[in-house]
């Protein structure tokens, strides 16, 4: 065993030692606990209730079928909060263990036959998949690792539930970003990993998978497929409280699905517009008659041509999670995940726009949406390993710990290209391309874990989570550089551009130069607590302590070596946020929070070192309101973010410069959930401006304005089998930084969706993209990448 693993399994044991004193420390007391539940499904009630107090209910889900709850809103015990919840229900609890309750009859006895049930722990809680509605009703950690409601938390938080991602097709990370409140997508390629999305004009760098912070670098795919994901939850602002470093635009928390005790399975296909065709298969239940070990496996294939000629683009993707009841309150959860994404000729920064090189008077060339500069030999391969494993732990006294740990491996191997010259407007001729090759491995180690539970303070009852995390991050990256025609002996002239059918380049012999390994190790402790101060007046403060280090060392077959380190010890991210409720249904809040960011190893100056941290504060007020009884959120945020040494990409010297003094205000209006029985919605209005320290703009490539909106609506009477929805995409116009650079004017792109209930297992979907085949570009330089054209996809799933 190597050192590396040495300390990885010293820790992991020194945590679980950690998590085991604490509780055992801790004090105990019977008390009662602030609860914002909203009315609605019974069976989502009663998880959410036994998430937020830290006990474990078990029902199966015929009991609750078709029930719903009035809700909990107040300071309320175990006992009393049950009782609220399941009024004129004819259900009860009843108590079988230390913090353990079964769902009864009213009128049963004694006797109580469990059969196949749903065990929910405090640390997971439920999922979104079974609310079939645009509302998470689950607790999010994304923020501040509290256990808070999305009205709870001072921070802008929008999730993403499952049927969402059903109903508006959002098949792909990047896919669910583009249909987010407040985030706008920058794509530069199509199939090559280049998509940049941005949240109140930063890149967003910020990554959790089920609460564990991801590398910013290639730890993740925005192609990845979704089928695995319960929900997505975006957290709009800085949240170095719980990733440590990383950007102000937002943090992105990807929760994966879970097993059900129940049994349940889905198969899923589909087929589209380009020879698009997809197989999916959801598989779900216990595997012992007790129901203490649950499993859940997840496949999804996809294989599909494009509107670009030649691009093809094949996916795959293997999910699974098992959960073990150690104890009644001991859950231990283990699983891995493979992804790979294989994508032939794709398109690399877009074709260019003006003959003759000259955007400023240049003649437009107006090469058609199927046009793809990418030569036959161009691929870009992904490949995508995760194995975890987590603990999650009650105790005696409402205290809850949780240690999460993973391995990941992600694998790229891709040989693209850059088309550049001067087209002759006469001959088509006077392009040519640099290829290039990539070939990267990198391995990242995480641990995470931490202690949440309930203290007494001056007669109230407030909650603290204390914690730790590690992460190492390997990278081996072997170096080709880019084949210009002015550094090798490579001729990458190409014929006339309109004859180009992805055949006249020849394939370079690459040779490979060298290699960079890097090592980047983040170590942290966190500490958040919520006050209580009045029933209606809640203050969170946290801050989290971080030690950097990253090490790349670069070394040539010729024998020369260079090092490049940077390291920060004790930098200190504090967090504050106060909540009043003005009402059972209105509330305000304000946030304050700290920025450092450390710059990505690829972001360098002209003299080819790197940048300097970025350094900043973070501004957040606003209003949020739980409209009919809490199943529609309504929120209102300003924002005010003052950022140091922002990197910026100038073309005209091919390096980055930092900017200074750069401030980003704006607001963000967004309403999600239910306006009726059946009706869902889910959209809002986002307004982001970033300028310098002379007033000037920045940023200029993010559109300042941006509203997004869909909705369903489930029809009634003799067509109650069928649900119909639609929505849109508006932005402002964008573009890239510089003078005289063309821009993308205001553009909505609509789409639609049907779905009808063939029989109670079959169901079948159609969706509409781009519904009135608007031409516009995704991303706009001096070079264009179109967005996707009207296309049509129809699927059946089968569920049993």
């Amino acid at each position: 065993m190597s050192p590396q693993h040495h300390r990885l399994a010293r820790g992991v044991r020194r945590a679980v030692l950690a998590l085991g004193l604490a509780g055992s420390l801790a004090p105990a007391f019977a008390w009662a606990q602030n609860y914002a539940i909203a009315a609605g499904d019974l069976g989502a009630a009663l998880s959410q209730f036994a998430a937020a107090s830290g006990v474990m209910i078990s029902f199966s889900a015929g009991d609750t079928g078709g029930l719903s709850s009035p809700g909990l809103h107040g300071d309320f015990s175990v006992e009393q909060g049950f009782a609220r919840l399941l009024a004129g229900a004819g259900l009860q609890v009843r108590q079988v263990g230390e913090k353990r309750y079964v769902l009864v009859k009213a009128a049963e006895g004694e006797e109580v036959e469990l059969g196949a049930t749903t065990i929910q722990s405090s640390g997971l809680g439920s999922g979104s998949e079974t609310t079939g509605t645009y509302l998470a009703n689950q607790p999010t950690r994304t923020a501040t690792k509290l256990g808070l409601s999305v009205q709870e938390t001072p921070q802008s938080i929008t999730v993403i539930t499952r049927q969402r991602m059903d109903d508006q097709k959002l098949g792909s990370l990047n896919e669910v970003l583009e249909a987010t409140v407040g985030v706008s997508s920058f794509n530069q390629g199509i199939g090559t990993d280049l998509d940049q999305p941005y949240s109140r004009g930063f890149l967003i760098s910020n990554y959790q998978v089920d609460g564990l912070p991801r590398s910013a670098s290639k730890m993740y795919s925005l192609n990845a497929s979704t089928a695995m994901y319960d929900r997505v939850e975006v957290v709009r602002g800085a949240t170095g409280l719980m990733s440590g470093m990383g950007s102000p635009g937002a943090a992105i928390n990807l929760v994966r699905k879970r097993p059900t005790a129940m049994p349940q399975a889905t198969l899923s296909a589909e087929a589209g517009s380009w020879d698009h065709y997809g197989l999916g298969a959801d598989l779900s239940g216990s595997l012992t008659d007790a129901g203490n070990i649950r499993s859940r496996l997840v496949l999804d294939v996809d294989d599909q041509n494009s509107w670009l000629d030649r691009y093809q683009s094949r996916s795959a993707l293997v999910y699974n999670v098992t959960e073990f009841d150690l104890g009644e309150q001991t859950l231990l959860s283990v699983g891995f995940t493979h992804q790979r994404n294989d994508n032939e000729q794709p398109l690399r920064s877009g074709v260019p726009l003006f003959y003759q090189g000259n955007f400023v008077n240049g003649q437009r060339i107006n090469l058609p949406r199927s046009y793809n500069n990418a030569p036959d030999w161009t691929f870009y391969d992904t490949r995508e390993t995760t194995v975890f494993a987590g603990i999650d732990q009650q105790f005696d006294n409402g205290w809850t710990g949780k240690l999460e740990i993973s391995h990941a491996l992600y694998d790229q191997d891709a040989i693209s290209y850059y088309q550049y010259g001067s087209i002759n407007p006469a001959t088509g001729l006077g392009s040519a391309i640099a290829p290039a090759k990539w070939v990267q491995t990198d391995r990242q180690d995480s641990l995470d874990a931490y202690l949440s539970g309930p203290f007494s303070l001056f007669g109230r009852e407030h909650e603290l989570v204390v914690g730790g995390a590690w992460s190492s991050l390997h990278s081996h990256a072997d170096n080709y550089g880019w084949l210009w025609s002015w550094n090798s002996n490579y001729n990458g002239t190409l014929g006339n551009v309109w004859d180009w059918d992805g055949s006249g380049a020849n394939r370079p012999d690459f040779k490979r130069s060298g290699k960079t390994l890097t090592d980047v190790k983040q170590y942290s402790a966190y500490l958040t607590s919520r006050f209580n101060l009045t029933d209606a007046t809640h203050l969170i403060l946290g801050s989290r302590v971080v030690d950097w280090k990253s090490d790349a060392v670069t070394t040539t077959n010729a024998g020369g070596r260079s090092k490049q380190s940077q390291k920060e010890s004790g930098v200190v991210v504090p967090f504050g946020g106060l909540v009043y409720d003005l009402n059972d249904i209105w509330s305000l809040y304000g946030s304050y929070t700290q920025i450092f960011n450390p710059q990505n190893g690829s972001a360098r100056d002209i003299n080819n070192q790197s940048l300097d941290p970025e350094e900043g504060s973070a501004y957040e007020a606003g209003i949020k309101a739980g409209l009919r009884d809490g199943r529609l959120i309504a929120s209102l945020a300003l924002f005010r973010v003052e950022q140091d040494n922002v990197a910026e990409y100038d073309g005209t010297i091919s390096a980055y410069r930092q900017l200074q003094g750069i401030t980003t205000r704006g607001l963000e209006l967004e309403l999600n959930g239910e306006l009726a029985e059946g009706w869902n919605i889910a959209g809002g209005y986002a307004y982001s401006l970033s300028e310098d320290a002379d007033g000037r703009r920045a940023m200029s490539r993010v559109p300042r304005h941006n509203v997004k909106a869909f909705t369903t609506y489930r029809l009634t009477g003799a067509l109650d089998k069928l649900t119909v929805g639609g929505g849109f995409n508006w932005k402002s116009r964008y573009g890239y930084e510089g003078e005289g650079y063309p821009v993308q004017e205001n553009v909505v792109i609509a789409s639609a969706m049907a779905r009808y209930q063939l029989t109670p297992q079959i169901e079948t979907t159609l969706h509409v993209n781009n519904l009135f085949d608007r031409k516009y570009y995704a991303s706009i330089t001096e070079n264009g990448v179109y967005g996707e054209p009207r296309n049509v996809v129809m699927g059946v799933k089968y569920s049993f």
